[in-house]
C-alpha cells in the first residue's frame, strides 16, 4: 500500500469527520444568531452526531455490498448540497436538518478506514489503520480551531459554505486516486443490515469494545461540547478564536495514534485499554480540580484525547480481526454504538452544565470511563484467547 494513498485516506477521512465538530466553538455565536437557548443549540451538536448514528447503520454496511469508490463519491456529492443549505440557512431548524444530514453522509470516513484496512497487509495492518485514524482524529481536533478562526473572519456561515467547496474537491481526488475495490457480498440490502445485526450477536468482543468507546466518546463529546461556554465565561473570557486556538491542544493527543496501532499489532491490546480508562477518569478530575487554570484545562485536554484516541485503535484493531469479509459492517456496529454515547454526552454535558456547572460536567466524565473500566474487569477469555 503506497504512502501517498495512506496519507490521502489520512487527509479525507479528517477532511469528512470534521463536518461533525465545526459547530462546537460556534454554539455561543449560533445561539445568539437565532435566539436559541443553551440547552437548544447544544441539540446542534447532538442531532449531527444522531446523524452520523444513522448513517453507520444504514451507509455503511453498504461498502461491504457495493462498489466503495462510487459510494464514496455519490455520498461526498450529498454531504456538498447539506453543508451549503447549513451555511444559507435563515432558522435553526433549517440548519438543524442541514446538520443531521451532512452527518449522516459524513460516514465516508468510516468506509475509508475499513477500506484501508482491506487494502493493508496483515503484519502492518494496526499501523496503518492508526496513521489512518490518526488523520481523522487530528481532522476532529483541528475542526474547532478552524471553524473559529473563520467565524471570526468571515462568520459562521462561510464555516459551512468553505466545507462544501472542499467536499466537493474530495469527491473529485477520491474519485481519480483510489482504486476500484469490489463488494465483499452480493446479499441483498435487507440482508446486509440483518446481518449487521447478527454480527454484534455472533461477536461478544464487537459489542464489547463498541461499550468501552460509547462511554469513553460520551467523556470526550461531553468536554468538548460545554469547554465552550467555560473558556468564554467569566472565569477566562475567551474569544471564539481563542477557543479555537485552546482546541489545538487538545491536537497533541492525535500522536498516540500510531503507537495504539503498534500495541495492537503486538497483542497488548487488553492492558493497554485498561490504561487509556483509567488515564481518562484521572484527567477529568484534573479539569474539576483545575477549574480555574487553564494550565490544568489543557492538560486534562490532552490526555483525555489521547485515552479516547488509543482506545478506539485498539478496538478498531480488534473488531477488524473477527472477519475479514465483513470489516464495513463490523465498523457500521462499532462505530454507532459509541456514537450513540457520544450524542448522550454531549446532550447531557449541555443539560449538566446549564443546571449545575462545570464541576458536574467533570463529574460526568470521570464516571463514564469508569464505568467502562469496571466492565473492563469482567473480561475473560478462553486457551485460544476468544472472549467468553
Amino acid at each position: 500500500m503506497p504512502g501517498w494513498l495512506v496519507a490521502l485516506l489520512a487527509v479525507a477521512s479528517g477532511m469528512t469527520v470534521a463536518n461533525l465538530y465545526y459547530a462546537q466553538p460556534l454554539l455561543s455565536s449560533l445561539r445568539d444568531a437565532f435566539h436559541v437557548s443553551t440547552t437548544g443549540a447544544g441539540w446542534l451538536i447532538t442531532l449531527t452526531q444522531v446523524g452520523y448514528v444513522v448513517g453507520m447503520l444504514f451507509l455503511v454496511p453498504l461498502g461491504d455490498r457495493l462498489e466503495k469508490r462510487r459510494l464514496i463519491t455519490v455520498l461526498l456529492a450529498v454531504t456538498t448540497v447539506a453543508l451549503v443549505t447549513a451555511g444559507l440557512a435563515t432558522n435553526f431548524p433549517l440548519l438543524l436538518t442541514a446538520s443531521l444530514i451532512s452527518g449522516a453522509t459524513s460516514v465516508v470516513a468510516q468506509i475509508l478506514v475499513p477500506f484501508a484496512a482491506s487494502l493493508a497487509p496483515d503484519h502492518a495492518r494496526g499501523r496503518i489503520v492508526g496513521r489512518v485514524m490518526s488523520g481523522l482524529l487530528t481532522g476532529i481536533l483541528l475542526s474547532r480551531t478552524l471553524s473559529s478562526l473563520v467565524s471570526d473572519l468571515a462568520g459562521w456561515r462561510v464555516v459551512y459554505l468553505g466545507s462544501a467547496a472542499l467536499m466537493a474537491l474530495l469527491a473529485l481526488a477520491l474519485h481519480a486516486a483510489l482504486p476500484q475495490h469490489a463488494p465483499t457480498t452480493n446479499i441483498p440490502y435487507a440482508h446486509v443490515l440483518r446481518s449487521t445485526v447478527q454480527l454484534v450477536r455472533t461477536h461478544p468482543e464487537l459489542l464489547r469494545r463498541g461499550l468501552y468507546q460509547a462511554a469513553m466518546f460520551g467523556s470526550f463529546s461531553a468536554f468538548w461540547t460545554t469547554i465552550s461556554y467555560v473558556l468564554t465565561g467569566p472565569r477566562f473570557h475567551y474569544s471564539e478564536v481563542g477557543v479555537g486556538i485552546f482546541a489545538l491542544v487538545g491536537a497533541a493527543g492525535a500522536a498516540i495514534a500510531p503507537a495504539a496501532g503498534h500495541w495492537a499489532d503486538r497483542k497488548l491490546t487488553r492492558p493497554a485499554t485498561g490504561a487509556a480508562l483509567a488515564l481518562a477518569a484521572v484527567a477529568f478530575s484534573l479539569a474539576g480540580f483545575g477549574q480555574h487554570s487553564i494550565v490544568l484545562i489543557a492538560l486534562a485536554a490532552i490526555l483525555i484525547d489521547m485515552a479516547v484516541q488509543a482506545t478506539l485503535i485498539l478496538g478498531q484493531h480488534t473488531i477488524y480481526q473477527l472477519d475479514h469479509t465483513a470489516r464495513a459492517r463490523l465498523n457500521s456496529a462499532f462505530i454507532a454504538t459509541f456514537f450513540l454515547g457520544g450524542a448522550l454526552g454531549s446532550q447531557l454535558g449541555s443539560l449538566i452544565y446549564n443546571a449545575e456547572g462545570w464541576n458536574a460536567v467533570t463529574a460526568l466524565g470521570a464516571a463514564l470511563p469508569l464505568l467502562a473500566l469496571l466492565y473492563w474487569t469482567t473480561e475473560r477469555r478462553d486457551a485460544d484467547g476468544h472472549l467468553r
